[in-house]
């Protein structure tokens, strides 16, 4: 079943049992490029966690008439994970947006490292909630990653470790001695997972985090690329959350 959004300030009438219309570009991929018609099934998101079952009832030249079956308000999961990822100017970082998303980040964070290339920007990208959308939409997940930059370096992920149950550092250090595994990729409550950039954490910010309150963890032995890092840490509580019963 294709997958569409829809702001959230526009499904009111949707929750009362009324019809809602599609506009803009959403609309036209759904009727010029999917060729969509009356009578098929969809679905729509608001990237907030609701997921709704529609009917299209009407099309016009760029819009449709969308009928609610059935809409569903999709809790977090026991162990929501922020991704701290060490900004870096990757050409991959399209592919992660899309990729977080799909593995259900609950939030992406780009935060200023020692070894950071270049600047990190202050304001979220308009291109970055683009990629977010369409990895929502490839997979069907209703929530989009909340994305945030942070400017002040491990300051600034010191200071919000006080809203999260836990905190790790994933490091790539060879005599960190703990994995990141089962036990921890199932515990309830929120979590920060804090990568480096492409250069790694210098010593003095590993040893800031960690006197903070983060615990050092480990994804193996090799040294992972930055993107590679990221996902893999969010596959793994991805596969914790479906093996935990």
């Amino acid at each position: 079943m294709k997958t569409f959004y829809l702001e959230p300030e526009l499904w009111g009438p949707a929750r009362s049992g009324n019809s809602v219309e599609l506009r803009g570009e959403e609309a036209s991929h759904m009727l010029r490029s999917l060729r969509l018609d009356t009578g098929e099934t969809v679905q729509l998101i608001d990237g907030l966690g609701t997921l709704g079952t529609f009917e299209i009832t009407a099309t016009a030249k760029h819009a449709a008439v969308l009928s609610p079956l059935e809409i569903q308000d999709i809790p977090l999961p026991h162990n929501p994970v922020s991704l701290a990822l060490g900004w870096t100017k990757s050409l991959r970082r399209s592919i992660l947006l899309e990729k977080a998303t799909e593995l259900q980040a609950a939030e992406l964070i780009f935060w200023k490292a020692q070894r950071s290339q270049g600047k990190v920007p202050d304001e979220v990208k308009d291109s970055w909630q683009a990629k977010l959308l369409a990895g929502a939409k490839q997979c069907g997940n209703p929530r989009i990653p909340e994305l945030k930059t942070c400017p002040n370096g491990v300051d600034d992920l010191i200071a919000m470790a006080k809203d999260y149950e836990h905190c790790y550092l994933l490091w790539e250090d060879q005599d960190c001695e703990s994995i990141l595994d089962f036990p921890a990729v199932t515990r309830p409550g929120k979590v920060l997972c804090v990568v480096g950039p492409e250069g790694g954490f210098t010593d003095e910010e590993a040893e800031a985090l960690r006197e903070n309150g983060f615990q050092a963890m480990s994804l193996g032995h090799s040294v992972l690329r930055w993107e590679t890092a990221a996902l893999m840490c969010l596959g793994l509580f991805w596969w914790g959350r479906h093996h935990a019963d």
